[in-house]
């Protein structure tokens, strides 16, 4: 097996993988799915769905993860000839999709199949399957069907470039600061940005857009004129503001007029109406309403928040007219004054392997199963490897990825390494594997790394989805794990593992100070959760311009014209701070550019709704010491984690609930209630 993308026996040989792999795997890969698609839709294939499966889905799931391979070293270990080859591959790749996905032969086989033949699993994959025929373009003949692969083609093409503008506009930015400039920046960071300076043979300290620089600027760099600096540098990343070469602004533009002539040839207005029918959310209309209403019970509280800040950077900072580089740190100073503590004091508690160690401990005690390290290659030497057992039986694995660095896709993310399936090739059952990505800080000066409450709080999210794609029990390919699941409530497990991060009977074993191995103290964690709602009138605010801008971006925008009034007019509607004219936010936003999310960003705040019940029910069940009941963790995971996308997310979260889900937790956890 020389070329090791073509190796489907166990684990990827991500260690091996070399960008003149590329072509010739792809090329195998679809030639085999080729086959395989015109022997399944020859006249005398019967229309039955395990016959189908053990030929098509059989092929299409290794190129699935073949070309997954290769997206994912694209992501964290980019290089200009990986890039090459992956765009290279890229147009063929989308081409077979979109043809598999509008084959009108195959398309008439799967309907002619009887679902009374087929197994509760097997049911609400083939329901899918027919829907996805006609968003895939099934119906559609001739001209408009070849126009309609064009377009997905090319809506490939913008989005990976999209993706590399950003990547690129953050990689090309640094600043060199000197002693003064640095002042009041947490000594880890100081530590990192001399690190990273001295590497590049300069005198001073490093400064990135990579969140574990930028972020600890811009909450605790005393130096205004350097915060100004780098925010003007953030906010104008890939757009006209900045290198034309990397301007998004064009193939946003392209992107928005493809998707809603897509949407035409498909029979609906606009993308919008488009992206909600696989969703839980009936309408664009019914999203729109939804956030609106959320922004009203959010804008009270918000507007306190500002006219607190206002007053403090005023009375206490001398910082009279506050600007959009000033919040940051007139919020962190504030915190500090009215709780007594501060997000660096925090951080000296959250050593990573610790952190892990506590996550770890509350997933092996609610959902009974046993957390190990393993072994795999991997494509950098900072990536951990871990198996998850129940009663000693093999139920998933998963890569993790946390370190920030050069080539590496910024945020975080789960994707599927390979979901769980019975397949019908073989007869084998194949384990579900993850990888679960972040870009935290490295640790420095043999230092274990060190997290902030946030960092904590997005490896809890990235778990959550892993959980979801590695606990299911369903043994049918397209409704396993998070397939399936809609995507309005995908963020529903994520966002659930949130809230253990306020526990202190959870958060207690996930601590030891950096220096002295001491335990979180209570009172500093009473602190914080004193200051748990800070500012969430604001950050729900700042959610839901994102949201909203996204729907109307892709409802009533006209796509042919500049999308920046739409842009101040959400602001203008939903915002308390407005940033300056140069903010060029949008030519970053890579969920709805790049990503899965386009009209569909309100997913986060549609799934709080359905988390935050959830793990009411956790509250309502805990024992007198604040400890999570297994009898609760038990019903959760088999209601929610393993049934995975095999029943309407309504019908998962009900099992699970006993009723519909109310917005009065969300409410009450936000501190609006």
């Amino acid at each position: 097996m020389s070329n090791p993308l073509l190796d489907f026996e166990d684990l990827p040989r991500f260690d091996q993988v070399r960008p003149d792999h590329v072509a010739s795997a792809v090329d195998q890969l679809l030639a085999a799915a080729d086959a395989a698609l015109a022997q399944v839709t020859q006249a005398d294939f019967p229309s039955d769905w395990n016959a189908i499966a053990k030929v098509l889905e059989a092929a299409t799931e290794r190129l699935g993860r073949g070309w997954g391979v290769v997206s994912h070293l694209n992501a964290v270990a980019d290089t200009p000839e990986l890039r090459a080859a992956y765009n290279e591959a890229l147009p063929k790749v989308t081409d077979f999709w979109t043809r598999l996905g509008s084959d009108e032969r195959l398309y008439a086989k799967y309907k002619a199949i009887d679902a009374a033949t087929l197994n509760p699993e097997q049911r609400q994959a083939h329901k899918n399957a027919i829907r996805n025929f006609v968003l895939g373009g099934a119906e559609l003949s001739g001209a408009p069907k070849e126009r309609y692969a064009a377009i997905q083609e090319r809506l490939a093409e913008l989005s990976q470039k999209f993706s590399e503008n950003a990547l690129d506009a953050t990689d090309a930015f640094a600043y060199y600061a000197g002693e003064a400039e640095a002042a009041g920046l947490p000594a880890d960071v100081v530590l990192a940005a001399r690190a990273a300076a001295q590497e590049d043979g300069k005198a001073g300290y490093k400064l990135t857009l990579k969140m574990p620089s930028y972020l600890p600027v811009m909450q605790f760099g005393h130096d205004r004129a350097l915060r100004e600096r780098m925010y003007r540098a953030y906010v104008t990343r890939a757009s006209d503001q900045g290198e034309p070469r990397l301007d998004n602004t064009a193939l946003m533009r392209e992107i928005l007029a493809l998707r809603r002539e897509e949407s035409q040839l498909l029979g609906y207005g606009n993308f919008g109406e488009v992206s909600v029918v696989p969703k839980m959310a009936d309408s664009p209309a019914q999203v729109v309403s939804f956030l609106r209403d959320l922004a009203a019970r959010a804008r009270p509280h918000a507007l306190k928040d500002l006219a607190d800040m206002r007053a403090f950077a005023a009375v206490k900072l001398g910082i009279g007219d506050p600007q959009a580089w000033d919040w940051p740190y007139i919020g962190e100073k504030l915190k500090e004054e009215r709780y007594a503590f501060s997000e660096q004091e925090v951080k000296q508690y959250f050593t990573a392997p610790k952190v892990l160690a506590g996550l770890f401990k509350i997933v092996e005690t609610l959902f009974e199963v046993a957390i190990q390290r393993d072994q795999a290659p991997a494509w950098n030497p900072l990536v951990e490897f871990y198996r998850i057992e129940r009663n000693g039986e093999l139920v998933g694995q998963f890569y993790l990825d946390p370190a920030a660095r050069t080539g590496k896709r910024g945020g975080a993310w789960m994707d599927d390494v390979r979901a769980r399936w019975l397949r019908p090739d073989s007869g084998r059952l194949q384990t579900p594997v993850a990888h679960l990505v972040c870009n935290f800080a490295q640790g420095v000066e043999g230092k274990p790394a060190l997290l902030t409450h946030d960092d904590v709080i997005t490896l809890f999210h990235e778990f959550g989805h892993g959980l979801h794609h590695m606990l299911t029990r369903v043994n049918e390919l397209d409704v396993s794990g998070i397939s399936g699941v809609e995507w309005d409530a995908v963020e529903l497990p994520s966002q659930f593992m949130e809230n253990f991060c306020w526990e202190w009977a959870v958060l207690r074993h996930m601590t030891s100070h950096v220096d002295s191995g001491e335990p979180l103290p209570r009172a500093l964690f009473d602190k914080m959760l004193a200051a748990k709602n800070f500012q969430s009138g604001l950050a729900t605010l700042r959610q839901i311009e994102f949201g909203l801008f996204d729907m109307l971006l892709h409802t009533e925008h006209d796509p042919q014209g500049d999308f920046m009034p739409l842009l101040a007019k959400v602001r203008d509607e939903v915002a308390v701070i407005q940033p300056p004219a140069f903010s060029r936010t949008a030519h970053t936003f890579s969920h709805i550019f790049a990503g899965g999310y386009a009209a569909g960003y309100y997913s986060y705040k549609w799934a709080e709704v359905l988390s935050a019940d959830a793990y009411a029910a956790f509250e309502e069940s805990a024992d007198e010491n604040g400890l999570p009941s297994v009898e609760t963790g038990r019903k959760y995971r088999q209601a929610i984690l393993e049934s995975g996308g095999s029943r309407p997310a309504m019908e998962s979260f009900k099992a699970f609930r006993g009723r519909e889900p109310t917005l009065d937790a969300l409410l009450r956890h936000q501190g609006m209630a």
